[in-house]
């Protein structure tokens, strides 16, 4: 059996809430303890930087893809696994979730939006099956999940647009539900 990848999209900001660091800082620790490598956006700042920090300490595996125009901005973390540097943003994300099983969405800005959306939007046009989960810690995700019940019942998506996010809040949450997806 091969080892299973998780691609994390978080914020490179912590945001104000401490809960969205130590979720972050959590579930990097929970990856590696399960044996799962990390693939994410190869910062060394915010929610990215926690999360990567605290799989390595746990001994894991982490694979790190960053665009050559952020790698002073959000600090290349170049003591990874392995460290991709990419051209642009869109071959970043097309990289990291490639060499993804499965998706998790932390807290985060635009980027990582963009990110959730990309990755969303290519699962309904069935250029993957991947598992998106998003991370609901204290709520932050609350008015996100409402914009997607509206796009659906305003007619703009289709009801399995709902059917591609499992809404967890909390890491061991998304962890249990990652072990019965990737099995």
């Amino acid at each position: 059996m091969s080892q299973k990848s998780v691609c994390v999209y978080c914020g490179s900001r912590n945001g104000v809430n401490p809960a969205y660091s130590q979720a972050a800082s959590q579930f990097g620790t929970l990856l590696a303890q399960e044996g799962w490598r990390l693939v994410y956006g190869a910062g060394d700042v915010g929610l990215m930087g926690e999360v990567a920090r605290a799989a390595q300490a746990s001994g894991g595996d982490t694979f790190g893809v960053i665009p050559v125009h952020l790698l002073q901005r959000e600090v290349g973390k170049t003591d990874l696994t392995r460290f991709v540097v990419t051209e642009t943003m869109h071959e970043r994300k097309k990289v990291m979730i490639m060499n993804a099983d499965a998706v998790v969405v932390l807290p985060g800005g635009p980027g990582s939006l963009d990110e959730l959306f990309e990755a969303l939007t290519w699962r309904q046009l069935g250029l993957h099956d991947k598992p998106i989960l998003v991370m609901n810690v204290d709520g932050y995700w609350d008015t996100l999940h409402t914009l997607l019940d509206q796009l659906i019942g305003q007619g703009f998506a289709d009801t399995s647009l709902a059917e591609f996010i499992i809404w967890v809040d909390k890491p061991d949450s998304a962890i249990s539900a990652l072990r019965q997806l990737l099995n």
